[in-house]
């Protein structure tokens, strides 16, 4: 009987970029070649980058960057915008830069025996002059634009990522997709010569483009499978979000957080949980902004900082409405109490949108948070990404035990769901719907929790009136059913009571 070792994975290099390393499980296989795959646009040259500048930055490792179409100053220009100093770390000999891009207006033949010799050579003495311990072949497909021969570009790149890793580096190499959808590379073969595939990819959604990133393949290593959402902006450069990763580890707190509302803290046995997520859903009209101000109001009182994010109604509106309900935004702002960021969901993708959330969340730090409204950010998105952003979200908020309150506005007047609500509903902790409710000719308004997870609460449906010092829950409707679905029916004791209710003005 043979005797079973336990199975040892390939030891991992942090590649320092934001995520990545959590579905990588902990980085790529140290020595060995990598493919970054991706089509223009994707993000290849700037992942690459970032790799390479967070193993000097954060590791000590030095790199060599070979570039093959883009000339090194133009290169050095371009990533300036993310505040990366490619040129004073080139400078310095931290980073060496071999340049393999073909004078303007060379033209390439192909003459004997194809060789890659002196290329490798001009690596190898880059890789020695610093010490290099990282390496990135950026666009190495552009050596190649003569030959339509695959099984000699299959020979050749064998012996580039061969040569590389007897030399003990760790090399990251781009390469041009043609499709999004498909093979790996252009010629059918890289994906079978690296080590280790990446896919990056830059789809079209909706009118907005969406940047996913696959690791189709690591050799000897472990990895999560599937595609992540990832942004690339100039603070950070790229960040993934690696919605697998997300550990559900949040501690539950027993401290209990006013709504701002008295009467609906009592329909909740005396307040949220201070790290729940609230839905507040109803039609246009019904009072889920002046609910927000409510619950940012009992923040004030409470002497906590609340964050409110405004997609539909900008910064003044917001305090303007406010203090017609008696609530003084501007106040709370100076004394630091609150603050007000409006942006209109169109002005970038959710994944952007998310990460600019969740830094206003650091720099701030608040006790609450508030979004107005999540179902102007759905209207931007497809159903899978919008699910995507409000788990990472809720995720931020529950990790942090802080208090979220989020508003969504159905299409229907007088009833029925929302594609937000089924999202949601099921990541949320408390949901409060809020419905109009026509009787005896007028529109009436009507307020139940639907859920509360952790405690008992109220299930009546309740009348609410909203006046200029805010929204009063009141008793709850006898006699009526259907409110929810939107299909209200009416029942009397018997047709005295309902003649009696008609006709009651007229008597007087």
């Amino acid at each position: 009987m043979t005797s079973r070792h336990p199975p040892q994975e390939l030891g991992k290099l942090p590649t320092g970029i934001v995520g990545f390393d959590q579905i990588a499980n902990g980085g790529i296989p140290a020595g060995r070649s990598t493919l970054l795959s991706g089509t223009a646009g994707s993000g290849k040259t700037v992942m690459a980058l970032q790799f390479l500048l967070a193993g000097v930055r954060d590791y000590g490792e030095s790199g060599v960057f070979v570039t093959f179409e883009e000339a090194p100053a133009d290169l050095m220009e371009n990533v300036r915008s993310f505040g990366w100093d490619l040129e004073g770390l080139v400078e310095s000999k931290r980073i060496a830069v071999v340049d393999v891009t073909p004078e303007p207006g060379e033209d390439v033949v192909a003459t004997g025996p194809y060789d890659l010799s002196g290329l490798l050579a001009r690596i190898e003495h880059a890789i020695h002059s610093v010490k290099a311990k990282r390496v990135i072949l950026d666009a190495v497909g552009a050596l190649f634009p003569q030959l339509t021969d695959p099984n000699i570009i299959r020979r050749e790149l064998h012996r580039v990522a061969a040569g590389l890793r007897m030399l003990g580096v760790t090399t990251l190499v781009t390469m041009e997709r043609t499709v999004e959808e498909g093979g790996v590379g252009r010629w059918g073969v890289e994906e079978f010569v690296a080590d280790n595939v990446i896919v990056l990819r830059n789809r079209l959604e909706n009118e907005k483009r969406r940047r996913t990133v696959e690791i189709l393949k690591f050799r000897g290593a472990t990895h999560h499978k599937g595609e992540y959402p990832f942004t690339i902006d100039s603070e950070d450069g790229v960040t993934i979000i690696p919605l697998s990763a997300i550990e559900l580890k949040q501690r539950s707190s027993q401290i209990r957080v006013s709504s701002g509302v008295p009467e609906l803290d009592k329909m909740c046995a005396g307040g949220m949980y201070r790290d729940s997520i609230i839905l507040v859903s109803g039609a246009t009209g019904t009072g889920k902004t002046l609910m927000v101000s409510q619950y940012i109001k009992a923040a004030i009182e409470a002497g906590e900082r609340a964050l409110l994010f405004g997609a539909e109604e900008s910064r003044e509106q917001l305090t303007r409405n406010a203090a017609s309900w008696g609530v003084d935004f501007e106040k709370a702002e100076r004394d630091g109490l609150l603050r007000i960021i409006c942006r209109y969901p169109e002005v970038m993708g959710l994944e952007d949108h998310l990460l600019q959330i969740k830094r206003d969340i650091r720099a701030f730090q608040p006790q609450r948070v508030a979004i107005d409204s999540m179902s102007a950010f759905e209207r931007v998105s497809t159903p899978k990404s919008f699910r995507e952003f409000v788990i990472a979200l809720t995720s931020t908020i529950k990790h942090l035990e802080i208090t979220g309150l989020f508003t969504n506005t159905t299409s229907m007047l007088t009833g029925g769901e929302s594609i937000t609500e089924t999202h949601i509903s099921t990541i949320t902790d408390t949901i409060i719907l809020l419905r109009y409710v026509e009787l005896h000719g007028e529109m009436r308004r009507g307020l139940t929790v639907l859920k509360m997870r952790g405690t008992f609460h109220d299930k009546g449906i309740r009348e609410y009136v909203i006046d200029s010092h805010g929204l009063h829950v009141q008793a709850p409707f006898r006699g009526v059913h259907g409110i929810l679905t939107g299909t209200p029916t009416y029942t009397f004791n018997d047709e005295r009571a309902r003649l009696g209710g008609m006709f009651e003005d007229a008597a007087v």
